[in-house]
């Protein structure tokens, strides 16, 4: 007695739309997954910083470079001119700053190849321009340093949608 005969007039399985229904979701996870893994070998993660731990004994350094801003008494006001490429501003002091010489680092928020380091000397009411290629529309963090790095302003600037930024020293931060 033959046990495996298929029952005259059926199809062969392949021939049945339910088996290929049925594997399509596997098949599709499949070719996900290998998408993401080429995806994830492929690209760099911009937003992981490979000596954390060296960022991280820094912050102490950091809140001294803030509360002497404070101390101070620094502030300044940005402002972008696209149509003549330059970046205007006004540093305001409560006590007459060492070295006038300000470091304007203008870091994009996810994308360190664009970051920018202009050098600015504001002029005796505190006053500069700066040449400024076209300034990408996002959000950008401000940091504002003298060049002895003693103290610093820092804040951020969603550029056009603000078309000024002011940042102060703030003496309530830890």
């Amino acid at each position: 007695m033959n046990v495996n005969v298929a029952p005259a007039g059926a199809s062969p399985w392949y021939t049945h739309r339910w088996p290929w229904l049925l594997m399509l979701g596997p098949a599709v996870v499949a070719v996900a997954g290998f998408a993401t893994s080429y995806v994830a070998f492929t690209s760099q993660d911009a937003l992981v910083v490979g000596d954390y731990y060296k960022q991280g004994k820094a912050i102490n350094q950091d809140l001294r470079r803030d509360r002497a801003a404070a101390a101070l008494g620094l502030s300044i006001g940005l402002r972008y001119d696209a149509a003549q490429g330059l970046l205007h501003g006004h540093v305001a002091s409560a006590k007459p700053l060492a070295d006038a010489t300000l470091s304007i680092r203008l870091q994009h928020a996810t994308q360190p190849a664009r970051d920018m380091v202009l050098m600015a000397r504001p002029d005796a009411q505190g006053d500069f321009s700066v040449a400024l290629p076209m300034l990408e529309r996002s959000r950008w963090q401000v940091l504002v340093e003298g060049m002895q790095r003693d103290w610093r302003l820092e804040g951020a600037w969603q550029w056009p949608s603000e078309r000024e930024v002011a940042i102060r020293a703030d003496a309530g931060k830890p």
